[in-house]
Parts: C-alpha cells; sequence; structure tokens
C-alpha cells in the first residue's frame, strides 16, 4: 500500500478527489484543510491557502495515481510526494487493494 501527498487549491479539492476515486487510482482521499504553504516560484518567495490531499492507494496503482495527478492537477508543478506503508491492518489493506483494482465486467 502506498499514500501520496499532495496540496491543491481548496477548491479543486473535491473534484479531484472525486476523480480519483471514480478512477480507481484511490481508494480513499483526504482533504485535510487549513494549509499554507509558503515557498520559492520563480524566483520570488510566495505563500498560498491550500489543502493536503492524503490518498491511499495500491502499489499496483500508485504508478497510474501519480500519471492522473500530473496530467489533471491545477499547478505547473504539482507536489507528489508517495510514502511506503511499512504496516497496515490487513483488512485496511486488502480494502484498499479492492478498492483499487479494476471492475470485473461479467
Amino acid at each position: 500500500m502506498r499514500i501520496v501527498l499532495s496540496t491543491i487549491p481548496p477548491q479543486a479539492a473535491q473534484t479531484l478527489a472525486s476523480r480519483l476515486i471514480d478512477e480507481r487510482v484511490a481508494a480513499c482521499v483526504n482533504i485535510l484543510p487549513g494549509v499554507r504553504s509558503v515557498y520559492r516560484w520563480n524566483g520570488a518567495v510566495d505563500c498560498a491557502d491550500e489543502v493536503l490531499l492524503v490518498m491511499k492507494t495500491s502499489d499496483e496503482q500508485c504508478a497510474q495515481l501519480i500519471a492522473f495527478l500530473e496530467s489533471e492537477h491545477p499547478y505547473d508543478v504539482p507536489e507528489i510526494v508517495t510514502l511506503d506503508v511499512l504496516s497496515c491492518n490487513a483488512a485496511y489493506a486488502a480494502w484498499v487493494s479492492a478498492e483499487t483494482s479494476p471492475v470485473q465486467s461479467d
């Protein structure tokens, strides 16, 4: 299992999170409000109010999730940080795996 972090403008968070779930590249997306980012961009120090997306995905879908973010994120250079999950309860890991697996048609 993997955790992927990305900051995003608040007004874009719900739509992007829903699309990640619809595309089955994330099993769950937490939207954490109240992030104030300070950074250097184009040679100047800037700041922005953002939210943090905490996305849970399977190892198998991680590359697809990253590709989706690179394509659909509103920033020119989005923050995409991937963390390996060293330990997780088995039932939750199984749920993440199931929710990020392609739907089988009969």
